[in-house]
């Protein structure tokens, strides 16, 4: 139910952006968020945004940098990357869930539905 887009090779400073499209019963979920997982590390969180509301959340390293927004005509979330770093080099999921609170919204198995991953490279 949800598909990923948009990530690709670029160099250090530039930006990208990610989309995430969500079919089906997308007037239930709560929260969509952005999840990344880096070559031999753990999957964590980096922005979610509620999908009522539009309130935003952010990983502190991606403040200021990522940006996360919602259409709900399109059902799409987008995660516009901005000044990014090499660090940054990962593979990018998005996720949804009709049942996330607030306070667990960074927790990957609070999610129910998880798109195939899109893989953002950044090259110095």
């Amino acid at each position: 139910q949800l598909q990923a887009s948009g990530g690709g090779l670029v160099q250090a400073g530039g930006s990208l952006r990610l989309s995430c499209v969500a079919s089906g019963r997308t007037f239930s979920f709560r929260y969509m968020t952005w999840f990344r997982q880096a070559p031999g590390q753990e999957r964590v969180f980096v922005a979610s945004i509620n999908w009522g509301a539009g309130y935003t959340y952010y990983a502190d390293s991606m403040k200021g940098r990522f940006t996360i927004s919602r259409d709900k005509a399109k059902n799409t979330v987008d995660l516009q990357m901005t000044n990014l770093r090499p660090e940054d080099t990962a593979v990018y999921y998005c996720a949804a869930s009709p049942s996330v609170i607030q306070s667990n919204i960074k927790s990957q198995t609070a999610y129910a539905y998880w798109g195939q991953g899109t893989l953002v490279t950044v090259s110095s």
